[in-house]
């Protein structure tokens, strides 16, 4: 039974991932994301998506976060994850691009996450 229990434990670890990147405001994101001209063929090429993230930093009202790769992959928090950033978000009170390392399962677009950090 014990060996069972191990072997779970062990397979659901093994598909924990991490990511880093910045953690923004998910609606002001997905917005900014969403507002381009569809007939743009050239939409990498005048994207400004340091700008975005500059843009959409977080503030206090916060509550739905998305993390922005450098290499421009982003993805949204699980409600568990919400939580956890809100919470780092508050305790560390940074006003400027917040980077973060998150760990956790990824399901489509979203991240079931387990534990998330600051990093540098």
């Amino acid at each position: 039974m014990r060996l069972a229990a191990l072997m779970f434990l062990a397979s659901a670890w093994a598909c924990a991932q991490t990511w880093s990147g910045y953690l923004v405001d998910s609606r002001c994101y997905r917005s900014l994301e969403g507002n381009r001209n569809p007939r743009d063929t050239l939409t990498e090429v005048d994207h400004d998506r340091g700008w975005e993230v500059r843009y959409c930093h977080l503030t206090p009202k916060t509550r739905s976060f998305t993390v922005v790769q450098k290499d421009g992959q982003s993805f949204e928090l699980d409600s568990a994850g919400n939580a956890q950033a809100a919470k780092l978000f508050a305790k560390a009170g940074s006003k400027g691009p917040f980077y973060v390392m998150v760990t956790g399962e990824m399901s489509r677009n979203t991240v079931r996450v387990e534990s998330i950090a600051a990093a540098k």
